[in-house]
């Protein structure tokens, strides 16, 4: 299958689109926003690896470029932060504070900032997927969006009040991915996070690895197929939704 990328910005906010090349209906493909890790940008080959992945399924995808990252300019504020982090995750000190405060700040800017992106594309059902620093960002913006119905989240924890009364409000449909060896964000921590989600259908997925681990594939896959639960509408007669154009069977 062609893919077609496409940069674009929204009041100077850089971003991305992956679309089916032969597909003329992109405002009606379910869209999936991914919201990238700490450190990377709206085409990081990880966020590319997975945003290919669910446009071969049959869904458009978006990435945004977080403040201090990507084509953004330099904050010198979030580069303190963000070396500070680098610098306690070099000697082995406790991050989930610092690492709440940083994301707590930088999702007071990036809500309103992926609202614009969606406003902007006028698309169909949305979901989101994000892990890490997209999961600290992702529960602010699931919680504040009504047009998201279905989120991807992980390797986050509650180690802030705030996070744990966003968490409370969201009652979309979640899978949340936790590494058990997370040396970054306590076991109990994201399992706080999880028990505090608003939804009745929640889901926890734990594998063995740390932090910067690779996410087994198969979670990829089951991503693919909770989006398509939950973002494509529904055949009349059958229990089950269809699957979008293009789902590998």
């Amino acid at each position: 299958m062609s893919i077609r990328e496409e940069f674009f910005a929204v009041n100077g906010v850089p971003a991305v689109r992956w679309t089916a090349e032969t597909d003329p209906t992109t405002t009606a493909r379910p869209l999936i926003l991914i919201g990238h890790g700490g450190g990377h940008h709206k085409a990081h080959p990880a966020v590319l690896h997975r945003a290919h992945h669910f446009v071969r399924a049959g869904f458009a995808v978006v990435s945004v470029d977080v403040p201090n990252h990507g084509d953004r300019p330099t904050d010198d504020h979030y580069q303190r932060m963000a070396t500070e982090i680098r610098t306690r995750a070099e000697s082995g000190a406790e991050l989930a504070p610092l690492l709440t405060a940083f994301h707590a700040r930088v999702a007071k800017q990036t809500v309103g900032e992926w609202q614009a992106v969606l406003d902007h594309l006028e698309c169909g059902p949305v979901g989101y997927w994000g892990i890490s620093l997209g999961c600290g960002l992702g529960v602010p913006f699931v919680a504040a969006e009504p047009r998201v119905r279905a989120a991807v989240l992980g390797l986050g924890g509650a180690a802030a009040p705030a996070l744990r009364e966003a968490a409370a409000q969201i009652t979309v449909p979640i899978e949340f991915l936790v590494q058990w060896d997370d040396e970054r964000v306590p076991r109990e921590q994201s399992v706080t996070l999880f028990d505090a989600f608003g939804s009745a259908d929640k889901t926890l997925h734990a594998n063995p690895g740390r932090h910067g681990d690779r996410l087994p594939e198969h979670e990829l896959d089951s991503a693919v197929r909770f989006f398509t639960r939950h973002l494509t509408a529904p055949v009349t007669g059958v229990a089950e939704a269809s699957p979008p154009t293009g789902r590998p069977g």
